[in-house]
């Protein structure tokens, strides 16, 4: 790959990952805009790798207490702690199971739609939003129980289908049952640890399958993406403290205008693979 293409690839895919935005949208246009070749799965994995360890970076200290929780659970300990893990891990579950069914039944490949991603764009934007700005604010995660937690993470199943965004749908969830915003987000980066670690697991294991090594440029990518993901996290906890998500909805249409403008053609000279 080229030097642009890593820097391109590493900023979309860090920044997008983590603001409620969809980042299977902007990587879709990427190679409309590009003449670049598809970076490959191992860059892939390195890329996600990148953003996991953004967010343990930044919420190092939820981090460490999901990891005594954890302890606890197999010491059959009664903890703060272990409840939050518990429910980080149950809540997972869905998105795994969601997952796997897609993968294995081949099913995924065909909800890959570039029009998909559009029309999810602006449905999911306006949910974001309308969920933003209705219903109590006032939860934070101690007040997390096990039924809000298995709905957020049913929320981040629907995220496998492109266009949704993961940290978007997580945040919509949690809106609607009561979470503010900073608490919103700050659960849905938690939850999305065990899912990004098992996606790029996943895809390790078929990179190992197929016998490729890691070059040089996928790892400069998932440092790249490390920072950009560490910035899009510093930024969303910063905007979320003080604005709410109508930045985002009104930025998610317009991605969606861009997507269905390459659909139909309205753009000369920019096609879709």
């Amino acid at each position: 790959m080229s030097i642009e293409q890593i820097i391109v690839l590493a900023i979309v895919q860090g920044l997008t990952e983590f603001l409620p935005v969809s980042s299977s949208g902007h990587l879709l246009l990427i190679p409309a805009l590009t003449d670049w070749p598809d970076q490959g799965i191992v860059t892939d994995v390195m890329v996600h790798v990148g953003s996991l360890f953004a967010v343990i970076a930044y919420f190092w200290r939820d981090v460490i207490n999901l990891l005594i929780g954890t302890k606890d659970i197999a010491l059959r300990k009664k903890t703060d702690n272990a409840r939050m893990a518990g429910y980080i891990a149950l809540a997972t579950i869905p998105a795994l199971a969601l997952g796997a069914g897609l993968k294995l039944s081949g099913l995924y490949e065909h909800i890959r739609g570039v029009e998909i991603v559009a029309w999810n764009a602006v449905i999911f934007g306006v949910l974001l939003y309308v969920a933003d700005v209705v219903g109590k604010r006032t939860k934070v995660m101690e007040d997390m129980t096990l039924s809000p937690a298995l709905v957020i993470g049913c929320a981040q199943a629907l995220a496998l289908i492109p266009g949704t965004s993961r940290s978007g749908i997580t945040m919509t969830a949690a809106r609607f049952l009561g979470f503010e915003r900073a608490e919103a987000a700050r659960f849905s980066f938690l939850l999305g640890i065990p899912a990004i670690a098992a996606a790029g697991a996943f895809t390790a294991i078929e990179v190992i399958q197929l016998g490729d090594g890691i070059p040089p440029d996928a790892l400069w990518a998932a440092l790249l993406t490390f920072f950009a993901a560490l910035f899009a996290i510093t930024v969303l906890m910063a905007l979320v403290k003080r604005m709410g998500f109508l930045i985002f909805m009104i930025y998610r249409l317009a991605l969606a205008a861009v997507l269905f403008a390459v659909i139909y053609g309205w753009i000369p000279g920019i096609t879709l693979a």
